[in-house]
């Protein structure tokens, strides 16, 4: 181009890299002959051209990193409401949030919920605010999506993708059947698609853990999954969800039985983990054959593990959460709702008359984002 490059001035980047996978194997010269130029190589389906590939690895030369979409924090920057955005990470507990603030936040987590975190669909809404526009955004990445199928072609039958993507928002909040995708298809096919869908980072799965203790994913059973959808906007087009719709309900979403506020959360916890780290989620149900106690999130704190349960609007009971505490003896639990924020002892008896104590801790939706460190600052003190 007649330009001069200069490494210490320039970045490299390696765009749809699968479509060159030998360039993998480049990495090592890059590491070794030109450290001081930064490079960068992105592109889908890597897991395939690695599980593929007959070239050697540059072992210790690369680090991975795992990009989510955009955090609820991120949305708040990108859509310029930094002020909201350095209110809930300056906030503690011994804040009383004013309840002006409390409804800003809220139709915040809203508007998230509805645009989701994918980047053109942030931007589109940040310079035009028109729902139509967001939505043919969305659109246009599910179709992007169902291009890509064809990189699958040879595996399976591409139908079998679009049946298990279409199914994924219908089954939010519980456990993924495959009968419910498509009953007169083999679970065989539709468990590979699904597989497919996992690898490349459109689906995620959310396995049932025991949760005796760390790593959760030790006892983990993936037999038993729900799943969530790479972002939330793209939940809504599925949906067909409008704003008036959203914003016309008092709660944060009563929509699909509560299943779009699980897929927010948990589109939320993955954000929590450092980039280098591929994000996992759990959650616990009673019994290796299921049962009527589930709770929706299970987490790593620190050394801890710690129940979360999510409630669409304000109230909700917590039977499964007070079982969990009840079979595992931990000390604090979370429930995330639409709420203020609070920190309360719980003590309840179960039906056979056991005592049944701990620390609960509600957040608001939009309060996700700082959830170690709020846990870490609330203390775990029992009550009486």
């Amino acid at each position: 181009m007649g330009g001069e490059i200069q490494p210490t001035k320039s970045l490299l980047f390696l765009d749809e890299i699968q479509a060159a996978p030998h360039l993998l194997a480049k990495l090592r010269w890059f590491a070794e002959d030109l450290a001081e130029l930064p490079v960068i190589a992105a592109g889908s389906l890597l897991e395939f051209t690695l599980a593929t590939h007959e070239f050697s690895m540059p072992v210790g030369r690369i680090n991975y990193i795992h990009l989510e979409p955009l955090s609820f924090e991120e949305f708040l920057d990108a859509v310029g409401q930094e002020s909201l955005r350095s209110y809930i990470q300056g906030y503690d507990w011994n804040q009383t949030i004013p309840n002006m603030v409390h409804l800003q936040l809220m139709k915040a987590i809203r508007q998230y919920m509805l645009v989701g975190g994918m980047p053109s669909a942030v931007l589109t809404w940040r310079e035009t605010y028109d729902l139509d526009k967001v939505s043919q955004v969305h659109f246009d990445l599910l179709g992007t999506y169902r291009d890509d199928f064809a990189k699958y072609r040879g595996r399976l039958p591409i139908e079998r993708l679009e049946e298990v993507m279409v199914a994924v928002p219908r089954q939010l909040g519980g456990k993924f059947v495959y009968s419910h995708v498509n009953d007169s298809v083999a679970s065989v096919a539709l468990k590979q698609a699904l597989e497919l869908l996992i690898k490349a980072r459109i689906c995620h799965r959310v396995v049932a853990t025991a949760a005796n203790g760390l790593p959760l994913g030790a006892e983990a059973n993936d037999k038993y999954s729900k799943i969530l959808l790479m972002d939330c906007g793209l939940c809504n087009a599925f949906l067909g969800l409008t704003m008036f719709q959203l914003e016309s309900v008092e709660e944060l979403s009563l929509v699909n039985q509560g299943g779009m506020a699980e897929q927010l959360v948990g589109q939320l916890l993955r954000t929590l983990s450092p980039s280098y780290i591929v994000p996992s989620l759990y959650y616990w149900q009673r019994g290796a054959r299921g049962g009527s106690a589930e709770v929706d999130y299970v987490i790593q704190h620190e050394n801890t593990v710690v129940p979360l349960e999510v409630k669409a609007g304000a109230t909700g009971r917590l039977r499964s959460l007070h079982q969990f505490v009840k079979e595992k003896q931990v000390k604090r639990a979370v429930r995330i709702h639409s709420d203020l924020p609070s920190i309360a002892p719980v003590s309840v008896e179960d039906v056979s008359g056991t005592s049944i104590k701990y620390a609960l801790f509600s957040l608001p939706f939009y309060l996700v984002g700082q959830l170690h460190r709020l846990i870490d600052s609330g203390g775990y003190t029992q009550p009486n």
